[in-house]
């Protein structure tokens, strides 16, 4: 009897002690399993988001290959590309760019010339009588608004740097009516600086070449930034926005007239007829008269030209 009492004990005493020796094995392989997948799956899911704009697929290669393509061709085309407003100096590159909103550069230019006689610093425009400004602005729309815009900045500019238009662009959009289009318009022309101007024609003609799906100014700026070298960004933005005016219009492009159509994929939006799409043309290139008053010489030598003085009807570009 003790025997069998013996022998139950001893077989019992390995078997309850083995499965708590594999248990807290088991228990700490367990946990060091679920420590282990569970770094490498924090990272793996905060790594998918960010790694697709990191690495360029190939078509983004292609794209950026086809863009400068297109800019190359523009180049070859407008070597003339300019500004089309007329300015002597910075500040009246950032006036003039500010008046030209909801209407034509040909307008301001055809407006600024009795405005910066009478106003023709910062300072004289900064104590202007406002009524007396709006009535030469009358002609460029919104002529109350822009009123204010161009006395504030001026105050800004007397007030703020000394009578002087700042080069950065940080200080440029703290002026009144100031966005990052317009300073990227003085900075990129009167001071040398690269920045990409994105009007509505710049923005009509990268979602046309699909060079970008994006609607917001900024995003587009990123985006089309990314294809060119920032040294490429000034003249990129003067080849495509006169491209936007003469040939590659918002209602009626002239797909039959235009000499980057193998390379767009909107080709055939509009007028395909070589003949008909020629009657499109506008400016320079339909034999028109161009948006500067005073345009430059490159412009004249290319036979471009001048616009005509205010009272003289032009179309809209």
């Amino acid at each position: 009897m003790k025997v069998t009492a013996a022998t139950p004990a001893k077989k019992a005493t390995p078997a309850k002690a083995t499965p708590k020796k594999a248990t807290a094995t088991t228990r700490k392989s367990a946990a060091a399993k679920k420590a282990t997948p569970a770094k490498p799956a924090q990272s793996a899911k905060k790594a998918t988001p960010t790694k697709p704009p990191q690495k360029a697929p190939a078509p983004d290669t292609a794209l950026v290959r086809r863009a400068r393509r297109i800019n190359r061709e523009l180049a070859e085309v407008y070597p003339y590309a300019h500004p089309e407003l007329d300015f002597e100096n910075p500040f009246q590159l950032v006036v003039a760019t500010v008046l030209s909103a909801q209407t034509t550069d040909l307008r301001v230019n055809q407006t600024t010339p009795a405005l910066f006689a009478k106003y023709p610093t910062p300072e004289d425009l900064a104590a202007a009588d406002p009524e007396e400004v709006e009535e030469i602005l009358r002609p460029t729309g919104f002529f109350r608004a822009k009123t204010k815009s161009v006395i504030g900045l001026s105050k800004a500019l007397r007030d703020d740097f000394g009578g002087e238009v700042p080069g950065r662009l940080e200080d440029l959009v703290k002026l009144p009516g100031v966005g990052r289009k317009t300073a990227f318009v003085v900075l990129g022309n009167a001071f040398g600086r690269p920045g990409i101007t994105v009007d509505t024609h710049f923005q009509r003609l990268v979602r046309r070449w699909q060079w970008t799906a994006e609607t917001e100014p900024d995003k587009i700026e990123a985006a089309v930034g990314a294809l060119f070298p920032k040294s490429d960004w000034t003249m990129l933005s003067h080849h495509v926005i006169f491209h936007g005016r003469r040939i590659c219009h918002a209602r009626k492009p002239a797909c039959g007239a235009c000499p980057i159509a193998p390379l767009c994929p909107a080709y055939g939006e509009g007028e395909t007829d070589p003949e008909k799409a020629k009657k499109l043309l506008k400016y320079e290139k339909g034999g028109f008269p161009g948006q500067r008053l005073n345009p430059p010489q490159s412009y004249l030598d290319a036979g471009g030209i001048p616009a005509p003085p205010l009272g003289t009807p032009q179309g809209a570009g």
